[in-house]
């Protein structure tokens, strides 16, 4: 390996690695936070959510319009809202469905690169929250996907400046379905948590 490729590899492996970290302090401040409020003040997410808690389809299209803006709501939320029955195979299939609409609002993200980079809207979204990561974008090119589908980098965000710049979308669908590893590390994480509560 040469020098370049060596410090390369090495600037890759500390920013996934920092991300990485941030991502593991959320989750534990999320969870962590979430359970102590419940054990201790009786704190719920019906509470919070009153009728709209048992409405699904709702809390889905809610979660799939924040992950198509830049995840507004951390996705931990609609996991720990899919603890909601505690039955094993009903949470599964709530995460499922939650990784599934992460992945397409992520492709919707890409699609709004690819087409909508040339409008003021688009230019007006880069200049105030996405220039910011434009840099990542030409330093790590496709690696950023992956960074932003297991951390708490925007990941449509992301998907948007790729397809922007016209990454080449069957190698972005490849490398955005490492989304669906942290959906399940994390899916893990939360069963666990509230198990051992």
């Amino acid at each position: 390996m040469q020098p370049d490729e060596q410090r390369e590899a090495i600037e890759r492996t500390r920013f996934f690695l920092k991300n990485l970290f941030r991502g593991i302090l959320w989750l534990a401040a999320i969870v962590g936070g979430y359970f102590y409020l419940k054990a201790n003040y009786n704190f719920s997410l019906e509470g919070v959510l009153g009728p709209l808690y048992d409405k699904p389809f709702v809390i889905f299209g809610i979660f799939f319009t924040s992950e198509t803006v830049f995840g507004i709501i951390p996705p931990e939320l609609f996991m720990i809202w899919s603890l909601r029955n505690e039955v094993l195979q009903q949470y599964i299939l709530n995460v499922a469905g939650l990784s599934v609409l992460s992945y397409l609002a992520g492709i919707i993200g890409y699609y709004i690169g690819s087409h909508f980079s040339t409008t003021q809207l688009y230019r007006t979204l880069q200049k105030n929250y996405l220039a910011k990561f434009e840099k990542h974008v030409n330093k790590f090119g496709g690696f950023l996907v992956i960074v932003a589908a297991l951390t708490p980098l925007p990941f449509a965000g992301i998907c948007m400046l790729m397809g922007a710049v016209k990454y080449r979308y069957r190698r972005f669908l490849l490398m955005s379905m490492t989304r669906f590893l942290r959906f399940t590390v994390y899916a893990i994480i939360i069963w666990e948590a509230n198990i051992f509560q």
